[in-house]
């Protein structure tokens, strides 16, 4: 009997490899000779970069650069075992979570960080980059990259601005002169997992700006700022990407990298499931085991989950999800192609008990799932 175990992390309980053991734990409980292959999954968020890392036989590279605010920070980014693959996330230099939520502010706070990473990166001569996109502290359109990478970006009367969301409006011509020319020798793929475009009322500014710490006036500062970015850059590089599916990702990191950098943007979840090649996997499996923290409707939408519901579907595999909250119906559950989904949650509990307890928690529901599974198949 095959299994495959390929979760997601459940956020704030247990990182994917944990989730991965602790699942694995139930399932050797259940039917010890079981053969078990555990692939820790992500999303083109917060621990992408490590799984690939570790997927590719890689090493970590720590770099001190900018912070969103301008101050030196540590961040990590991966590179494969043959360094021809960079695996970074924007969060390292210019995630949220830097910030003290008193410090959160889209007008001041820039990507620049996160270009002096992908600087990094072409120095020790990268072919590629996969850079995911979630968790950012801005809403500067991606120009504090660009700044890092030799562009400027200059007001009406020439004068250089700072690269951050205030500026955004003031952006007159955009200088590539000085842009480094080691881009033009590298593929960027970027991992991102929202749909929403540039500006407007589903944009970066108008979605994500108030988490970020803009209020309603912040708000209509930067999406006019976008909007004036766009019509800049569309003159700049000939084309206009403010539209594309993900443009204003990051807030509108998106749509930078595919000016700046020439990116492709990709599905986060179809990136981590090609490079750990999981199509192959499902294909041999008797059954698959995957699980998030909270399954609901985001979920449907493109998560972890989802993805491997399609392949499961695809190769007439089940598909087996375990969780911390379920809050879809039992027929949202079949149409999305899963086969089984419980909570993990056995009794009433808070959150800090859930928790401390979510080892165990996976653990038991998993060997739970295991018996009917194999109880149906005449095995127990």
């Amino acid at each position: 009997m095959n299994i495959l175990v390929a979760p997601d992390k459940f956020r704030g309980s247990l990182e994917a490899v944990e989730v991965c053991d602790a699942v694995t734990d139930g399932i050797k409980k259940a039917y010890p000779n079981a053969k078990v292959t555990a692939i820790p999954l992500a999303d083109g968020g917060e621990g992408t970069s490590k799984i690939l890392t570790q997927q590719a036989n890689g090493s970590e590279v720590t770099v001190t650069v900018m912070d969103p605010l301008n101050r030196p920070v540590k961040a990590i980014y991966g590179l494969s075992e043959d360094h021809q693959v960079a695996f970074i996330e924007m969060a390292a230099a210019s995630g949220l979570g830097l910030l003290k939520t008193e410090e959160r502010n889209p007008l001041r706070t820039s990507t620049f960080g996160t270009g002096q990473l992908i600087v990094d990166a072409l120095d020790r001569g990268v072919k590629k980059i996969i850079l995911g996109i979630g968790g950012s502290a801005t809403t500067d359109g991606g120009i504090g990259m660009a700044e890092a990478l030799g562009y400027a970006f200059k007001d009406s009367e020439g004068h250089t601005l700072l690269p951050n969301g205030q500026s955004l409006e003031k952006i007159a011509s955009i200088d590539k002169h000085n842009a480094d020319p080691r881009l033009a020798l590298v593929s960027v793929i970027v991992a991102c997992d929202v749909t929403n475009p540039l500006f407007g009322k589903e944009g970066a500014a108008y979605v994500y700006g108030p988490q970020k710490g803009a209020d309603p006036d912040m708000v209509v500062q930067l999406d006019q700022g976008l909007e004036n970015l766009t019509q800049v850059a569309t003159r700049a590089f000939g084309r206009d990407v403010s539209q594309v599916p993900g443009a204003g990702a990051a807030g509108g990191l998106g749509a930078g990298c595919m000016w700046f950098l020439n990116a492709v943007l990709k599905d986060g979840i179809s990136i981590v499931m090609e490079q750990c090649n999981i199509s192959s996997l499902v294909e041999k499996a008797d059954l698959v085991i995957t699980g998030e923290g909270k399954v609901d409707e985001q979920t449907l939408a493109g998560k972890v989950v989802k993805g491997l519901a399609g392949l499961c579907k695809n190769h007439h595999v089940p598909l087996a999800v375990v969780c911390g909250t379920l809050q879809i119906t039992p027929g949202q559950a079949r149409d999305a192609g899963m086969t089984y989904a419980v909570s993990v949650l056995n009794r009433p509990m808070d959150l800090n008990a859930a928790q401390s307890e979510a080892f165990r928690l996976v653990s038991d529901a998993t060997f739970q799932l295991m018996r009917l599974f194999f109880f149906n198949r005449g095995v127990v």
